[in-house]
């Protein structure tokens, strides 16, 4: 069967700011399957440099990810004939990739691409039917103070009752005065706000920085320190008046015993799974079981991918009860994204039957 993989870089309607830095473009390979009766099932494979352990540049990447598919094409046809997440064969395999979390999220949308014969539906459920809506976070990126307030209220407006902020960029006591106004605006039971330091700050800033957020009333601070100090992040989710998330933590934690020790030592309140940084839908499936087990909550989010990898992560996450707001989007952000059957109204993401 004829495949055509190639780079696609995605480009920002506008500068993306993250405490890592200004982005304004993001790598994404793109493969291209012919299947026998002419139509073509497709995948994504995407990074964030400097985040995706798997990818040190571009060319590394894109020969390792070669080798993969050389070693992944002869099971496809037997792997798609299964519900291939619960296969023993295509765990086996991917069990040898486990560094490589945005080969095993690819493959697996490719997988569900081939047995969906190429459609953008890849899971049938009430989603996919248009029956039901999942409420959605309305992200507010990093900016000049001005272009944050502008953002936040922008969202407001067009119905989103959780907004997510990204903070630790500027002047924490800025980024305060912008919370205070959300809040003397909207009551928690109006509005919930999120926040996301991206491990900004250092154990005792992140302290100051919780007790000014209880009193906002804020929803939940993902990831306030850097990853690593697994002693600092426990002592703060103990002490905590404002759950504490979990995002780039969990990235590089690839075997059950390392998931359970991780969360047994922290213990956070919840925690944010990306399939394309935490192993793949088959690696979040397992993160999800053992946060339910130790009545850890936890949401999704998607990392940038392009409409392709977004709409997986948005099908894969209506299978599951999701009464919190998770963190997805329609891909809107890039000028030159592919199609997308997801569309937003009043903070929910449903799904267009075009």
């Amino acid at each position: 069967m004829p495949e055509h993989l190639f780079l696609h870089e995605l480009i920002f309607k506008k500068p993306a700011g993250t405490s890592r830095g200004i982005l304004l473009s993001k790598p994404s390979w793109i493969l291209n399957f012919q299947l026998p009766d002419g139509q073509t099932a497709q995948t994504e494979f995407p990074i964030i440099p400097g985040l995706s352990p798997e990818f040190q540049n571009q060319g590394q990447y894109e020969q390792d990810l070669t080798v993969f598919l050389a070693k992944a094409r002869p099971n496809l046809e037997n792997w798609s004939k299964t519900n291939f997440l619960n296969n023993e064969s295509f765990q086996q395999f991917i069990a040898q990739w486990e560094a490589f979390p945005s080969f095993i999220f690819g493959l697996e949308i490719l997988i569900w691409s081939i047995q969906a014969k190429g459609s953008p539906v890849l899971l049938e459920n009430a989603f996919t039917r248009g029956e039901t809506q999942i409420p959605i976070n309305g992200l507010v990126w990093m900016g000049s103070l001005a272009d944050m307030r502008a953002q936040a209220i922008e969202k407001i407006a067009a119905g989103f009752r959780v907004v997510k902020l990204k903070i630790g960029a500027l002047d924490w006591q800025q980024e305060l005065l912008l919370l205070k106004e959300l809040r003397a605006n909207a009551a928690a039971d109006q509005l919930t706000i999120r926040v996301d330091a991206n491990g900004a700050f250092t154990p005792e800033q992140a302290l100051e920085v919780l007790q000014d957020l209880a009193k906002l009333e804020v929803h939940s601070i993902e990831q306030p320190i850097a990853t690593g100090q697994l002693t600092e992040m426990s002592k703060l989710c103990t002490e905590t008046k404002v759950p504490i998330a979990l995002d780039e933590e969990l990235i590089g934690v690839v075997s059950r015993t390392e998931k359970i020790a991780l969360l047994e030592q922290i213990n956070p309140q919840y925690i944010i799974l990306k399939p394309s940084l935490h192993g793949g839908f088959t690696g979040v499936k397992e993160w999800i079981t053992l946060a339910e087990e130790r009545q850890i909550g936890w949401w999704l989010t998607s990392a940038l991918e392009s409409a392709i990898g977004l709409s997986a992560i948005v099908q894969f996450g209506a299978g599951y009860s999701l009464e919190i707001a998770q963190g997805f989007g329609t891909g809107g952000l890039y000028t030159n994204n592919f199609h997308s059957s997801l569309a937003i109204e009043n903070g929910h993401i449903y799904w267009l039957n075009d």
